[in-house]
């Protein structure tokens, strides 16, 4: 049967599946936020790049990725997926060979509008937080300290040693 998984299949068992569809979910609920505001085309992802183009200005897509934290090629993928719905656009940048990213007219047009929602965003998440005893911004914290004294790939890695498969 294709519907019965393999017992031997370790997928069927996830500490952080819940958190990754909690997250999933309640960015769900972001997109709605704009889907009610007629924001066509824009994900919850996009978000945080679009204010940060607004409040700095045109970046290079590696200031850019510096600038929120992460990777060149991510951050490359990320605009290329920005352009083709219409929130960014790169333009010649102040010599011939560089280009940078910056706001369409119509990401300028919302910007503030992605702003207060990010506002109401984090003030939502500081009053679940506070009806929870033990936030998950402490639980981050916490990962961020463990891992400090011994990293996640130390702790694969360890367990790998001991599993005759990894071999």
């Amino acid at each position: 049967m294709a519907d019965t998984p393999a017992p031997d299949d370790p997928t069927q068992q996830s500490l952080w599946r819940p958190l990754r569809l909690l997250q999933a979910a309640m960015d769900a609920d972001i997109a709605r936020i704009y889907a009610e505001r007629q924001i066509e085309g824009l994900k919850p992802s996009f978000v945080m790049e679009l204010l940060r183009l607004h409040a700095q200005g045109p970046m290079t897509i590696a200031e850019l990725a510096e600038s929120v934290q992460r990777t060149h090629s991510a951050l490359s993928q990320k605009v290329a997926a920005m352009r083709a719905a219409g929130w960014v656009e790169t333009v010649v940048g102040e010599d011939a060979r560089t280009r940078k990213v910056t706001l369409t007219g119509e990401a300028r047009r919302v910007v503030d509008r992605l702003a207060a929602e990010w506002r109401a965003t984090e003030a939502a998440v500081a009053d679940l937080e506070a009806e929870l005893p033990y936030p998950l911004s402490r639980v981050v914290t916490d990962i961020e300290r463990a891992l400090e004294r011994k990293s996640f790939h130390d702790r694969i890695a360890e367990r790998l040693s001991d599993d005759p498969a990894w071999e």
